[in-house]
This record gives structure tokens, C-alpha cells and sequence, in this order.
């Protein structure tokens, strides 16, 4: 059985017993390459938990300086590791999932700049063994428009995740490169409006950008990405300090994690509760 065969079987299979996403929203998912969930991912306590822990952090380190946040801030754990937030990955990713990432996104009013056309996948090569199944939950910390620079995604475009690139102006690119437009059809680009606590999920091969902010509001989000413990990270090709946790289920691939004999896995406690 091959990766996809194994993370399409284990999606459907938990989409039925915890997925917070239809199973026609799984289906889009894997031949889309995205998803949006235009509903309340954290109650609205938590998360204007969340979004206080944001601007606390926004204006200690600055727009540009918010990547890896968890690393920084440990009560960011909670909500990268909460059932709300792994109740919409595991049906995509399957149900053994470990925490990869996490990055606060602002884009200031009127100086906010353009993301360019991009794969993650592209940025992370050699970084883990596969790049099939790395999802990331991009959660809206403000509402997110096409005028404030939401996100834009090529549909389908999820089946390589290695185009060719070329430079770019950094004046105006928070990227210094971007993928050759003759790599794909910009015509289809579909934007992801969101209201606050809403979110989008995509594939790690997607081809995805945001144009810069030319509104009077701030665009704020919060990405949390996700890979299937069947991949293997290597934290040793990683050059800055980087940890991986697992988030839920079991590793499959002798990934070293932060948590690994600290927590117990919602699915573990599933399972000690069943012997009982």
C-alpha cells in the first residue's frame, strides 16, 4: 500500500469516529489540495486566549519575527495540540500525527507585503523524507480578505511540489524567489476569505501566495503544520534549532520528539480506557 493509499484509508477511517471535516470536505482535500472550515475552530474564550497570546508576542518581537513561536512560547502548545485543531488534521493526515511547525502571520495595513507564489514543500526539501501528507492549518486572527492579502491557491496543483523559481524583488516580496508563471495558470486562483477563528488546510506541495496588503487592516494568522508519523524528520539537516512533538497516535518512523515520554496521546488514553 502506498503513502496516499495509507493516509486516504486511516482519514476515512477516523473521519467517521472524531473528523470535524465532512467526508465531502476530505474528498475535496485530497484532490484539491485544500480545504476551509468557515466555522469556529476554538471557543471563543480560548481564543481570545489565543489571540492575546498573539499580540503579546507581536509586540515583543515585531511583524517579522513571529516564526516558530512554540519554541519561544510553550502556551502555545495547547492550542497546537488540542482536540480542536487535531480533529480537522487527522482526517487528512490519518490518525498518527506530529506537531511540525507553527508561525504567526501579520501583514500591517497598507505596507504589508506580497507572499510570493510558492510550495512549502519547495523550502523544506531534504528536511523530511516525504513531503506527501505535511498539512497546514492556517488559522485567521483577523478577517482575512483579498484586499488585506489573504491567501490565494492554484487548485489540484499539490502533485509535485518542486517547480522551477526564479528571483524576485525582496522590496516588495517577503520571499526572495517565486515559481515561473509558465509553471502554472494563475487565472485559477482561489482566494480564501476568512472570518476570525475560521481556517483553511493545505497540502505541503501546494503552489499558494497572498498579494501584499493594500487595505486599512492588519491581516493576521496563525499557521499550524502537521506531518503523518509515517515520515521521518531529520532534525539533524534542520540548520537552526528546531523540535518536533507528537501530537497524537504513534510514531512509525523513529522520529525524535520533544514530548515523547511526557503526555499521553488522546488515542492512547482511547486505548487504556477500552482494556479497562
Amino acid at each position: 500500500m502506498t503513502i496516499s493509499e495509507t493516509v486516504n484509508a486511516s482519514a476515512r477511517s477516523s473521519q467517521k469516529s472524531s473528523g470535524r471535516l465532512p467526508p465531502g470536505d476530505v474528498e475535496f482535500y485530497h484532490r484539491e489540495g485544500y480545504a476551509l472550515f468557515r466555522q469556529p475552530v476554538f471557543a471563543p474564550q480560548q481564543f481570545e486566549r489565543l489571540r492575546a497570546i498573539f499580540e503579546e508576542n507581536l509586540a515583543r518581537y515585531g511583524h517579522d519575527d513571529l516564526d516558530t513561536m512554540h519554541l519561544r512560547d510553550a502556551r502555545l502548545l495547547e492550542f497546537l495540540l488540542s482536540d480542536e485543531v487535531l480533529d480537522l488534521v487527522e482526517p487528512v493526515v490519518g490518525p498518527d500525527i506530529g506537531l511540525w511547525s507553527s508561525h504567526f502571520i501579520s501583514k500591517p495595513p497598507r505596507v504589508g507585503k506580497a507572499t510570493p507564489w510558492h510550495e512549502d514543500s519547495a523550502y523544506w526539501n531534504g528536511l523530511i523524507s516525504t513531503q506527501e501528507g505535511i498539512c497546514t492549518v492556517w488559522l485567521a486572527m483577523d478577517e482575512a480578505t483579498p484586499e488585506n492579502g489573504c491567501m490565494k491557491v492554484i487548485p489540484g496543483s499539490h502533485a509535485n511540489g518542486f517547480s522551477d523559481y526564479e528571483e524576485v524583488d525582496r522590496a516588495g516580496n517577503i520571499f526572495p524567489t517565486q515559481i515561473k508563471a509558465s509553471q502554472f495558470d494563475a487565472n485559477r486562483a482561489v482566494y480564501f476569505s476568512l472570518q476570525p477563528n475560521q481556517c483553511s488546510l493545505h497540502e505541503a506541495r501546494m503552489i499558494h501566495g497572498a498579494d501584499a496588503n493594500t487595505s486599512d487592516t492588519r491581516r493576521a494568522g496563525y499557521t499550524m503544520r502537521y506531518f503523518p508519523t509515517t515520515s521521518k524528520v531529520h532534525l539533524e539537516r534542520i540548520p537552526w534549532p528546531h523540535k518536533i512533538w507528537l501530537a497524537r497516535g504513534r510514531d512509525h518512523a523513529g522520529n525524535r520528539y520533544e514530548n515523547r515520554n511526557k503526555m499521553t496521546t488522546k488515542r492512547s488514553d482511547d486505548e487504556t480506557a477500552t482494556r479497562s
